[in-house]
């Protein structure tokens, strides 16, 4: 069974969650020492942030003896606020917000810009549990200036568009739209999209072939990164698991694996899925392709290709073992509906 996330075992952590001040007991890590500059970036509509986030965020920094230039900024502003404090060439960007903006924020740092710590703010908050664990936005900053180091993330691409924790292709993924409609209130818009999702659901039009090899047919295909993948870890790789249920029954056993892995064993191990280790590969289908990109909604061409991507960008983040998140947890909660 997954062994949960271990919870900070530092004073200043502690004093962070019990809203206490940490000045007197916060010692910034060997990596936390070295900076100079630091920029954040704060979403203040995200889901998860709250009121008096950005004071919040100032008054950690300086209990670590750090002073960060904090844009507050709303989900209209945010790609010019992320694009502004890349250009001031930080030492470390912070990003409060949610999956899109972390992983926008990630792909403008790259592998030779700033670090980056990726704070839980949104709803799934995919990047930043696999980096800090299942810990609120004020125990992952203090987790990452105390014990973070500079760590090279891997990740891998869809068409050229980034993800660094998981992405599923195929018919599944629609159920993301539905999600969307429903946060948006949107629930005439929700039903015609789950109807939708269901119409696509069992035609196995989703064929992939990884590295050359010969062309396969699934419902599905999740791409999942060394960072939460434990069949890839310590693998330069992306983990292929290729999900094809043949009608509701081997889809119900499949969903009830998925969301409860830890007590009816791992969800890949069930007949349906097959697992495999890509570096590149290709996915086609009958029309456009849905999918998922570390929790976000995306659709692409009919034809796409895939990649794995050695070196991603730089993270502020300690080094957890085992991985924080277990596998099922980072497949988004729309494929397990679909699934179920």
């Amino acid at each position: 069974m997954h062994k949960e996330p271990e919870r900070i075992p530092l004073r200043s952590a502690r004093m962070v969650r019990e809203g206490s001040s940490t000045a007197e007991s916060a010692r910034p890590s060997a990596a936390a020492v070295r900076l100079k500059r630091v920029e954040a970036v704060v979403n203040i509509a995200a889901g998860s942030v709250g009121r008096g986030a950005g004071d919040a965020l100032r008054e950690i920094m300086h209990s670590f003896g750090l002073t960060a230039e904090v844009a507050e900024a709303r989900p209209s502003e945010i790609e010019q606020a992320l694009a502004r404090a890349r250009a001031a060439d930080p030492d470390l960007m912070v990003v409060l917000a949610g999956d899109g903006t972390a992983r926008l924020a990630a792909e403008m740092c790259g592998p030779d810009g700033p670090l980056l710590a990726p704070l839980p703010g949104g709803t799934m908050n995919m990047l930043p549990k696999a980096l800090y664990g299942s810990h609120d936005w004020r125990e992952a900053l203090a987790l990452a200036l105390e014990r973070g180091e500079e760590r090279m993330i891997s990740g891998g691409e869809v068409n050229g568009r980034a993800f660094y924790v998981a992405a599923i292709l195929g018919a599944p993924a629609l159920w993301a739209d539905a999600r969307e409609a429903v946060r948006a209130m949107k629930l005439w818009r929700a039903i015609l999209r789950a109807r939708r999702a269901c119409e696509r659901a069992f035609t196995g039009e989703l064929q992939f072939a990884l590295d050359g090899a010969d062309p396969r047919r699934a419902e599905a295909l999740t791409l999942m990164c060394p960072l939460v993948s434990r069949a890839g870890r310590g693998q330069q790789a992306l983990e292929a698991d290729a999900l094809d249920p043949h009608g509701v029954a081997e889809a119900f056993r499949l969903g009830l694996r998925a969301a409860f892995g830890g007590f009816l064993g791992d969800w890949r191990a069930d007949p349906s899925v097959t697992l495999a280790r890509a570096q590149a590969g290709q996915a086609w289908a009958g029309g456009r392709i849905p999918a998922i990109l570390d929790g976000e909604p995306h659709r692409f061409p009919r034809q796409v290709s895939f990649s794995f991507r050695p070196s991603a960008f730089r993270a502020l983040a300690p080094r957890l073992e085992p991985p924080p998140e277990p596998p099922e947890a980072v497949i988004s909660d729309s494929v397990k509906t679909a699934l179920e």
